[in-house]
């Protein structure tokens, strides 16, 4: 029986993009491998049992990243992140490597990080049988950027899942006014700081969602939300459950996305389920994602990104897209991903 290990190492992280990707996509792949195929999740040991009884669960040991035990022989081991440590040691066991995104190159780091961060990759990408990258941004970005040479590549774009609570009526910050929404981890590369600009001329909330990652960034939002004078109308409050994200998408009168360093971009794809209008940059893999009804900023001065919201809330509100943008977004769904995936391993066994 071919043994499938889908490697969740990064599960240790909660509310990011890297634990939904691993908890939606490990979902799928149970739900849709072949009944001779037998799923085996690495995870961190407070995760054992999480995906159900019907799997096999070995329990992530620091020691790994050092030495894999040559037990673990699994017939597919998928490392699901890009610079990660966790590979197995045995030569016959064939493997699969997901590269989330080239973020350091796109980022103002110093070169010797970035230099760092790209020989780590490669050496997992030489390691690798078969490498995917979650679109075709971050493909381009590794043609240029490393070698793939005869290696087998693929484009595998993410899925979503917007867990839905639609009786649920008690988020964290209850707002009380209309609000625009984002959501994401609180550093420099998710540009959060531009926004509070767009709420000059109105009378809306910005509620701002996600682990605290610099706290020094998020005093700069608020510092630049002070200059513009909405201080009082800018909320940054911090991780959220599922809930309160469903009922802030649910609500909001817009989402906003500046980031300027993704491989994907996962919350564009939770608004756009709701039919909801997507303001986002125009950076890296986001405008291949929020595809021909999102409307983007392409650049951050003040005064044209309040015409870019002015005029798409206008068309919004006008031609009532909310359906069109639905059916765009349903198109990406985790099930799809998982088949694909599935197909990729069953091609290296």
């Amino acid at each position: 029986m071919p043994q499938l290990l889908f490697d969740c190492e990064k599960m240790k992280y909660p509310n990011t993009g890297l634990f939904e990707f691993c908890k939606q996509l490990g979902l799928a792949l149970l739900n849709n491998k072949m009944a001779d195929e037998e799923m085996v999740y690495y995870v961190p040991a407070q995760y054992t049992g999480y995906f159900g009884e019907n799997a096999t669960y070995i329990k992530k040991n620091s020691l790994h990243k050092h030495w894999m035990p040559t037990y673990f022989k699994p017939t597919i081991w998928h490392t699901t992140f890009q610079t990660s440590r966790y590979m197995p040691s045995t030569g016959r066991t064939k493997k699969v490597l997901t590269i989330h995104d080239l973020n350091c190159i796109h980022e103002k780091i110093h070169p010797k990080q970035i230099k760092r961060t790209l020989k780590a990759i490669q050496e997992n990408i030489n390691r690798a049988d078969h490498v995917v990258t979650i679109s075709q941004f971050v493909m381009n970005d590794v043609k240029t950027h490393l070698h793939l040479k005869d290696k087998s590549a693929s484009v595998v774009l993410n899925g979503c899942h917007l867990e839905e609570y639609p009786d649920f009526n008690a988020p964290a910050y209850h707002p009380t006014k209309p609000f625009l929404f984002t959501i994401g981890g609180v550093n420099a590369k998710k540009n959060f700081h531009v926004l509070p600009a767009l709420l000059v001329g109105n009378d809306y909330e910005l509620i701002i969602a996600g682990p605290i990652f610099d706290d020094n960034y998020k005093q700069h939002i608020l510092m630049t939300a002070q200059a513009h004078g909405v201080a009082s109308r800018v909320k940054i409050i911090g991780a959220i459950s599922y809930p309160d994200k469903y009922w802030y998408l649910r609500h909001c009168v817009g989402f906003l996305f500046p980031s300027i360093a993704e491989g994907f971009g996962l919350p564009v794809i939770e608004a756009m389920n709701l039919g909801k209008p997507c303001f986002l940059s125009d950076k890296t893999s986001l405008p291949e994602i929020g595809g021909p009804l999102s409307y983007y900023f392409h650049d951050f001065e003040p005064t044209t990104m309040q015409e870019v919201f002015r005029n798409g809330i206008q068309d919004y509100l006008k031609n009532n897209p909310s359906e069109a943008i639905k059916a765009y977004a349903a198109q990406l769904s985790y099930d799809n991903t998982a088949k694909n995936y599935l197909s990729i391993y069953r091609s290296l066994y």
